[in-house]
């Protein structure tokens, strides 16, 4: 069965910008509900897969809601895991000519990624995409996961009001804001540019 992955650093390492709370209950109850789910739907049907990525567009294609969404907010979950760190560290190298090209620089990017995110109605997720060397940003609805869009996910953050409603309370654009400058995981960013496309970890089955 596909596992819940830890979080790569502590419950209280993103405080103040996210507390230890929000982790825990995002983490340990949203992620880990998705994943439970998934692995139930798996166990009735006996079906064995051997990646998450696989099931994400098996569900996709086959119409299969349930699975689709279990399985895109497991992975989803796990992107923005890893799309966050406690150390920041500025964008710099290829990444930052990608970014210069496509938006001038680093604020105007954070400007379309905030707007981009206070602009989605409802719950779903903001991104950071790459296709064919360019760079762009877009959101997705609920639990559609960009693996869909033919672009490369780079980066994500989390738009349900259970990543930030401990914290910010139903200020989404002050929670972008802040998350921007101060978590996101450039260094992570810059591998998935390079083509280290992140995988959810396998499954393993008795």
């Amino acid at each position: 069965m596909f596992p819940l992955p830890p979080l790569p650093y502590g419950y209280d390492s993103l405080a103040p910008t996210l507390g230890d709370t929000t982790l825990h209950i995002h983490h340990d109850k949203h992620h880990a509900r998705y994943v439970t789910v998934l692995n139930e739907i798996l166990a009735k049907s006996g079906e064995k897969p051997e990646t998450l990525e696989a099931v994400i567009l098996q569900a996709s294609a086959a119409g299969d809601k349930k699975s689709f969404n279990n399985a895109g907010q497991a992975w989803n979950h796990g992107f923005f895991w890893e799309s966050m760190t406690p150390a920041y560290e500025a964008p710099s190298g290829e990444l930052l000519a990608a970014i210069e090209t496509a938006f001038g620089d680093l604020e105007t990017l954070k400007a379309k990624f905030v707007a981009e995110g206070v602009g989605h109605f409802g719950s779903g997720w903001v991104w950071l995409l790459a296709k064919d060397g360019v760079l762009s940003v877009a959101s997705t609805h609920d639990g559609i996961t960009a693996l869909e869009t033919g672009a490369t996910p780079l980066l994500v953050c989390d738009l349900w009001e259970h990543a930030y409603y401990l914290d910010y309370k139903n200020d989404r654009e002050g929670f972008l804001k802040v998350w921007f400058d101060k978590l996101v995981n450039w260094p992570f960013v810059a591998k998935q540019l390079a083509g280290e496309a992140w995988t959810y970890p396998a499954p393993t089955y008795a």
